[in-house]
Formats: C-alpha cells, structure tokens, sequence
C-alpha cells in the first residue's frame, strides 16, 4: 500500500512538516483528562479553559516546547495521613498538549474557582509583495 504524502504534492512546496503536525495534533487529542473548552475570545484571539479542580498554582506548569502548548499538573503528596473512605475527585497527575500554528503566541495565564484560563493572541501577517529581479546567464 503506497502512502500518500503531502509534501509529494507539486503545488505544496515546502510544507513537508504538515504531514508530522498532522500525526503529533492526533496523538494529543487522544488525551481525556482534564476536560476543557476552547473559545474565540476575539477577532484574533482564543482562550483554552481547563477544568483543574483542587491543582494550586505551583502545581500547574505552562510551557510552549516546538509550537507545541504543554499544560502539565501534579499534586503534591501532602495529607499522607488522612484516611478515605470514598475518594472520588481526582487527584492525578495529568500532561495536555495543543499544537500552536505559526503566529499564535500565549499572552497569560489565569486560575480562578478551579478553572486554569490560557489565553492566545495570533499575530497577523502584514502583507509582502516581493518582486524577484530576472538575471540573465552569460
């Protein structure tokens, strides 16, 4: 079985790295924990909103790695002593990744009433014409 590749295709020249952007989006999206939401908050602008019920701030870490948004959360082991006798809310510790298109920078992060809010600005190109001067071969 012969794979199609779209940095194979005559008319897309250049964009080789679709196709590995392509498969690292599938394999972040098969992630389940935590739910969350995105939302354009702007003409240019989104917000991804993680539910993070009982992670603190320095539980919580935002980083960009390759064009790659990684949101990771770990709870500390503090309260060893206490003894359960349900335990329902889940305290484990969880990695989620968005990959980012070019210009899309995050602009802040917040945590409020258990909800982690990661805003994103996209900068918008200005327009080039470039002319390309046509030499001769002597």
């Amino acid at each position: 079985m012969t794979k199609v590749s779209f940095g194979a295709h005559p008319f897309l020249l250049g964009f080789d790295q679709l196709e590995r952007l392509v498969e690292r989006t599938v394999k972040a999206g098969a992630e389940g924990y935590p739910p969350f939401n995105i939302e354009q908050s702007g003409e240019h602008a989104f917000r991804i909103t993680l539910a993070v019920a009982g992670f603190r701030e320095d539980d919580l870490s935002i980083t960009v790695e390759d064009r790659q948004l990684v949101i990771r959360g770990r709870q500390g082991d503090e309260g060893e002593t206490r003894i359960f006798l349900h335990r329902g809310i889940a305290a484990r510790a969880f990695q989620r990744s968005f990959v980012l298109a070019d210009g899309v920078e995050v602009s802040g992060a917040t945590l409020e009433n258990g909800l982690l809010h990661v805003d994103l600005k996209r900068s918008v190109p200005e327009a080039v014409v470039q002319t390309i001067r046509i030499g001769r071969t002597t």
